[in-house]
């Protein structure tokens, strides 16, 4: 399987900040970009589209550097940050005309479908539309300009589920072209539960953990006992533990060999926000 994005030892640093993150996006995938407020996710993104410069390391875009592609590999990309950036006094017909105008591969026929599709009125002026609105549209927008990468940046934060399921079906029909893949940044893990193929870890600017969605899902666990009995599973399975009044749980990196180590605890299957919330308790 060939890789659509790749970082390797990328840094960037801001006074007191400093991102460090690698990772591989291959094609057809869906990759959840996770991390606290503040963690580097959107500083990863302006990385990617080359809107900064980075201090050190590699960002391959299609297998050629992400700086080398220039103005073409940009073009193959489409974007969608947590806010609309379309001036609002514009309509969708008059953005998608404007777009149009800029963009090679622009589809407008494709555009007016999502609209249908969304039921996002072509001529009402975009300070008429919801939050929700506007995010389908932006959406819209990226995807009709043909991509082969789309970034999107807490692009749902904010939608309804209804809206929030909508968009996400888009996400899985748009990789079903071999040639496609997205990084999707988002809080929202039960949207990752049910897309991500992969899932990147960021926290406090490092990329702590990024692997396969089910490989985390079936070989993770949390261990759940009495503290003197957590003490007992070995350091190296332990990833992060949160310790309460009535009860305390670990994030063990192995499942199956927790179980074996101290059998007197109880160790389930986790969900993709059990594990982030404990790694986060790790670091």
């Amino acid at each position: 399987m060939e890789n659509c994005l790749s970082l390797r030892g990328v840094r960037k640093r801001y006074g007191n900040f400093e991102l460090d993150v690698s990772f591989t996006l291959p094609n057809g995938c869906i990759m959840g970009f996770v991390g606290e407020n503040g963690a580097g996710k959107t500083t990863t993104f302006k990385l990617i589209l080359d809107l900064i410069p980075r201090d050190e390391g590699e960002i391959c875009l299609f297998g050629q550097d992400n700086r080398a592609g220039g103005r073409s590999a940009r073009e193959e990309i489409g974007v969608v940050f947590d806010e609309c950036s379309f001036y609002e006094a514009l309509t969708p017909a008059e953005i998608g005309k404007i777009l149009g105008g800029i963009h090679p591969h622009w589809e407008n026929a494709l555009f007016r479908d999502y609209l249908r599709r969304w039921n996002l009125p072509e001529k009402k002026p975009l300070k008429a539309f919801s939050r929700g609105m506007k995010m389908k549209l932006s959406i819209a927008a990226a995807l009709s300009r043909r991509p082969r990468l789309l970034l999107l940046d807490e692009a749902t934060s904010g939608l309804d589920p209804v809206m929030r399921g909508e968009v996400l079906d888009v996400l899985q029909e748009f990789v079903q072209d071999e040639q496609h893949a997205v990084l999707l940044s988002s809080h929202i893990t039960s949207d990752l539960d049910r897309v991500a193929d992969y899932v990147t870890f960021l926290h406090a600017g490092r990329s702590i953990l990024s692997e396969n969605k089910d490989t985390l899902l079936f070989q993770y666990g949390v261990a759940k006992g009495a503290d003197a009995l957590l003490d007992t599973l070995p350091r190296e399975l332990v990833a992060g533990m949160r310790k309460g009044r009535y009860g305390s749980e670990a994030l063990v990196t192995d499942a199956q060999k927790a179980r074996r180590a101290c059998p007197e605890l109880t160790v389930d299957r986790p969900n993709l926000e059990e594990i982030l919330v404990l790694l986060g308790k790790g670091m």
